[in-house]
């Protein structure tokens, strides 16, 4: 099983960049890996691709050593277990409100005894039965890497409740659904939303737990680095070429 070494670099305050996967063709997480991107979040939620392109982007990505979660669809324990067994490093998981939401995500990931994860010991991500099935359990707990969205207007006011379940490690901030419960819908940049976002970042900080959120740019991704956000998802593949694109057609005159 691979190591995860975004999970003890965040605990020594560093910090990572990289991108959402939304495609499905394995090229393109290949293409990231190689850009320089140090992780990426296959998206699982906001596109329609099926478990076996999720597979086959993780087995892209550990060809190029980049450390890869799933943004699964909801709190499943099913979606997080198939994400889990097929080899990813962690998971996202979207509109988590409550402190029994985020224990219910930690149960789904983590094996016993900090968890309830379903065991098969024959799975992708134990090498298919070939690697010893303690040892196994043992450095998946280690591994595996718990991030829950703050979002909507009930994870604001149960943060400090969803900051104390052990075993989540990054709280991961949604602006534009942040900015929908903030009642500025579809304006991430809104005074309302960044007070928000400092304020879920101090929070926590404290907690000894990492914030994570997306970027539209590198002027954005420099904004919340200085805010103290230490995983950061810089656009997407499908955005970064698209930018690309429109970039270039402008200085074409096109």
């Amino acid at each position: 099983m691979r190591t995860n070494l975004i999970k003890p670099g965040l605990k020594a305050g560093k910090s990572f960049i990289g991108t959402f996967s939304k495609t499905t063709d394995p090229a393109i997480v290949e293409v990231l890996a190689l850009a320089g991107f140090e992780f990426t979040i296959i998206d699982n939620e906001h596109t329609s691709m099926n478990k076996e392109s999720m597979v086959n982007l993780i087995r892209a990505a550990e060809i190029h050593n980049l450390p890869v979660t799933v943004r699964v669809r909801e709190s499943s324990t099913a979606d997080i277990l198939q994400a889990l067994d097929a080899g990813a490093l962690g998971v996202q998981v979207p509109q988590v409100e409550s402190k029994a939401e985020a224990q219910k995500v930690v149960d789904a990931v983590k094996y016993a005894p900090l968890g309830k994860r379903g065991y098969a010991a024959s799975q992708r991500s134990a090498r298919y039965g070939t690697m010893n099935p303690v040892e196994y359990a043992q450095l998946a707990n280690e591994n595996s890497m718990v991030a829950v969205y703050c979002e909507t207007a009930a994870s604001i006011d149960n943060l400090d409740e969803i900051l104390s379940v052990d075993q989540v490690d990054i709280i991961f901030i949604g602006p534009f659904d942040l900015s929908q419960a903030l009642g500025v819908t579809g304006q991430p940049s809104h005074p309302k939303v960044i007070d928000a976002i400092q304020m879920i970042t101090q929070k926590t900080r404290a907690a000894g737990k990492a914030a994570g959120i997306i970027a539209a740019n590198p002027a954005q991704t420099r904004q919340w680095l200085d805010m103290g956000i230490q995983y950061i998802a810089l656009s997407s593949d499908l955005a970064l070429i698209l930018n690309l694109g429109k970039q270039m057609l402008n200085e074409l005159g096109r």
